[in-house]
């Protein structure tokens, strides 16, 4: 057996194995959550984003300057969150908006999300919402340089937002960096699992597969 496939087989449907995947904005978290999701097939692995559950934007908090705040923990309705979590993680099916950012409420896709036999969660606050990091059997922090995330914040910020680069570095220097040195990077020594999405992505992503492979397919 190849040492980097993880023998689904071994997965108990009543107690999925839940992944949790966490990392600054723009550090590639959807990506490997892709990555990791196409390994294991649809057949397997279900998706819990956290981002489905941001708040309205009139119930959002302001900075000094007026400006809405989406990068706090309180920005997502978390009690909805976790109890959905929970649902989940339970044998129950669950709906939930798809979340767009600039997008109208009743604009927005409503998912069915089905439970399986690998559970991905991904979101800023994984580690910080203690009921969804101790959900999690294994966790995964995405790390890479701050200079490539805001890079990769202004081009999805201009591409699919609308924004001007001016709104965006604004928002990187006031909110962004903040939440991320106060809510997200002070957790990486929890993760289960460092994954450096640089030249070296791919190495790591066999090194994190292995790693999952070891794991007792039960959650905990």
């Amino acid at each position: 057996m190849n040492p980097y496939i993880c023998d689904i087989t071994s997965f108990d449907m009543k107690k999925p194995f839940v992944i949790g995947i966490c990392g600054g904005s723009g550090s590639g978290k959807t990506t490997l959550l892709k990555k990791i999701s196409s390994h294991y097939g649809p057949d397997s692995v279900s998706v819990f984003t956290m981002d489905n559950y941001y708040f309205p934007i009139e119930q959002q908090a302001k900075d000094q300057n007026g400006v809405v705040n989406f990068d706090l923990p309180t920005a997502l309705n978390k009690a909805a969150l976790v109890n959905d979590l929970k649902k989940l993680l339970g044998g129950q099916e669950i709906q939930v908006k798809e979340y767009f950012f600039n997008s109208p409420p009743n604009k927005n896709v409503m998912l069915t999300i089905a439970p399986k036999k690998i559970i991905i969660v991904e979101g800023l606050f994984l580690f910080h919402y203690t009921e969804v990091f101790e959900a999690l059997d294994f966790s995964v922090f995405v790390d890479v340089d701050m200079e490539t995330q805001l890079d990769r914040r202004i081009y999805r910020d201009q591409e699919s937002r609308g924004y001007d680069v001016s709104d965006i570095v604004y928002q990187w220097k006031n909110h962004v960096t903040p939440c991320y040195q106060n809510y997200i990077h002070p957790f990486k020594k929890e993760a289960s699992f460092v994954y450096r999405n640089d030249k070296n992505f791919e190495k790591d992503f066999l090194s994190l597969i292995e790693s999952l492979s070891k794991k007792p397919m039960t959650i905990k």
